[in-house]
């Protein structure tokens, strides 16, 4: 029987690793070139990951299985002297010994691969083609190694970015004017203005003049109700319950409307000011009536104009531009002036169902008000004011600084859903914060991201609270849609990786992350990259304080196509939300981001 040669110890000398490697690409090249896929074609995502090297499954006995865990290609310009520049080893630093590291895995994280292959085997093609070593972690081989994400660089030839569609007019009034909130908003104000008109044609030749009263109360009470309900949690979640049930064998065109849930707003705000319209036709008729002697109600009169003025001066406040200005006036006037405008309204059906009652022939107070729509109207809107602070409570917070820029606040008091958000505050009667929630890895608790975006945000990072005050329940985000399409890129700024994790760390689902940020690292700790790298390995980290803002729009486009992706998903500040979603949209590409109103 023969004998068996004594197999040789495995060679991880920086050498050896380096020869694997260019063994490993010169063999890619000479395949045929069809079995390379090209970065940009929208097939290229199937056809890379069917290939692609996973787990070092196909690699196994090879010096470089340790190390190594796949190779695939992408477009990178280097020569000797740039790589000599920006510090990375080369044929010539490696003879000589003057680069020294603690081992081969930290020079195939530092770029040596590539810069080798290029120069040693002359791969002038490989400058078309993706050249990503993805190293796998091995702690035990080397225990300097104590993470798995990287810092990436833009792209130097991203996807061209198409033409925009249609003509630039046209183009700015679909996409800037007459968004879904703008056709929701109108669909709902225009639908009361003709129900209006029409009850007003319909009673011209009535005795005394107008329409009845009760018919016009009862209109305002029903758009208040609309613009309640459309804002209470459960209605909400329930909405995005129905809606994300929406399967994948449904046309695109179709998903892509369904996914644009979250400008309710338009709703709200296209009732809200309708009610408003209907309640100055109310005191318009009472007034008259006054004026003439034929309704001598002092008290309803003076109810009715505060109540006017309550409603006026919420349309007001609300209006983008006040708003944006002062947000915490906005707040305060909307929940005081709302539960004013309750309390008065209340007073209001009682007094003018007493001033009926008193009518000859008429029925008692009692049946009087039972049988008033609006009685019944105000009931439920009472009812749907006072709930969420009947789940007021003060619940205990773990704070985990992270930074100067950002603090993570950890929760223990309820298991949480997935991609919801939660409000919170140290003063109730003041202002509330929504955040989007992480659940943890426990499934019992979950934690919140707050970075410094004003002063509230800033004193909660500087001085971190042990309690905060809750209330109503948590409630569903924009991510949610992102779950009726196939494949996703998600595009984010800052603290915009709280709700992104969100999602993705309690709904894994295929994506592209993009993330920009100065100093990620820093700013947010190494357990939220580590994070950000187990929901995308291959995820875009840009910091900024490094290589500038980068064009986002185009990156977007860039994994967007790289990805075969159907939608695009930004969590951003408003101002780069509004640049995506346009950037996306107006290229015919489904994109998605929160508004100023969702």
């Amino acid at each position: 029987m023969a004998q068996q040669s004594r197999p040789e110890p495995l060679d991880l000398t920086r050498a050896s690793v380096v020869s694997s490697i260019g063994t490993s690409v010169a063999t890619a090249m000479e395949s045929p070139a069809q079995d390379v896929p090209r970065p940009n074609s929208p097939d290229s995502y199937h056809t890379t990951h069917q290939k692609q090297i996973t787990d070092g499954e196909n690699v196994k006995n090879h010096p470089s299985d340790l190390i190594v865990n796949s190779i695939s290609f992408c477009p990178q310009k280097m020569t000797t002297a740039k790589a000599t520049s920006l510090g990375y080893p080369t044929e010539d630093t490696l003879n000589s010994n003057s680069f020294t590291s603690n081992g081969s895995s930290d020079d195939l994280e530092k770029g040596m691969a590539p810069a080798l292959i290029q120069e040693q085997l002359g791969a002038n093609d490989l400058e078309k083609l993706d050249t990503t070593v993805r190293v796998r972690s091995n702690h035990a081989a080397n225990p300097s190694y104590s993470s798995s994400w990287r810092i990436s660089v833009p792209p130097e030839n991203p996807a061209q970015l198409p033409v925009k569609r249609e003509h630039r007019i046209w183009r700015g009034l679909r996409h800037n004017f007459f968004t879904v909130y703008q056709r929701l908003f109108t669909i709902c104000f225009v639908g009361n203005m003709i129900a209006f008109i029409v009850l007003l044609v319909t009673s011209r030749h009535s005795q005394p003049w107008g329409p009845d009263r009760g018919d016009v109360a009862t209109a305002a009470a029903a758009n208040i109700l609309a613009s309640f309900l459309i804002r209470q949690e459960n209605v909400i979640n329930g909405l995005y319950s129905i809606c994300c049930a929406t399967p994948w064998w449904f046309p695109l065109r179709i998903r892509r409307i369904i996914a644009k849930l979250y400008h309710f707003g338009g709703v709200h705000s296209g009732c809200a000011v309708s009610a408003t319209v209907w309640f100055i036709l109310f005191t318009a008729l009472i007034t008259k009536d006054y004026a003439s002697g034929n309704y001598d109600q002092p008290a309803v009169m003076a109810i009715t104009y505060i109540l006017l003025g309550l409603f006026l001066s919420i349309c007001f406040f609300a209006i983008p531009k006040f708003r944006f200005v002062s947000h915490n006036l906005f707040e305060a006037v909307h929940r005081f002036a709302g539960w004013t405008a309750v309390g008065l309204f209340w007073a209001l059906i009682l007094l003018v169902s007493k001033a009926a009652s008193d009518m000859p022939d008429a029925d008692s107070l009692g049946l009087t008000v039972i049988k008033s729509p609006a009685f019944w109207i105000l009931v439920v809107i009472t009812f749907f004011t006072i709930l969420p602070w009947l789940r007021l409570r003060k619940v205990q917070a773990f704070p985990e600084k992270l930074s100067n820029h950002a603090i993570r606040i950890h929760f223990k008091y309820m298991k949480i859903g997935p991609i919801l958000g939660i409000r919170i505050s140290d003063n109730p009667l003041k202002e509330w914060h929504a955040f989007a929630s992480i659940p943890a890895a426990d499934g019992q608790s979950f934690s919140l991201i707050v970075s410094d975006a004003g002063d509230w945000t800033k004193k909660q990072i500087m001085e971190p609270a042990n309690a905060y005050w809750v209330r109503g329940i948590p409630i569903t985000g924009v991510l949610r849609m992102a779950i009726i399409f196939r494949r996703v890129v998600i595009v984010t700024t800052g603290s915009g990786i709280g709700p992104v994790l969100s999602m993705l760390v309690s709904h894994p689902m295929p994506c592209r992350l993009l993330w920009s940020t100065p100093n990620p690292e820093k700013t947010y700790g190494e357990n939220i990259m580590e994070s950000v790298c187990k929901a995308d390995p291959d995820a875009m980290i840009i910091n900024t304080r490094a290589s500038g803002r980068p064009d986002m729009v185009a990156l977007a486009y860039h994994l967007y196509v790289q990805s075969n992706a159907e939608a695009v998903f930004c969590i951003s500040n408003p101002n780069l939300t509004r640049k995506i979603v346009y950037g996306m949209e107006s290229r015919g590409i489904p994109a998605y981001g929160p508004i100023w109103d969702s």
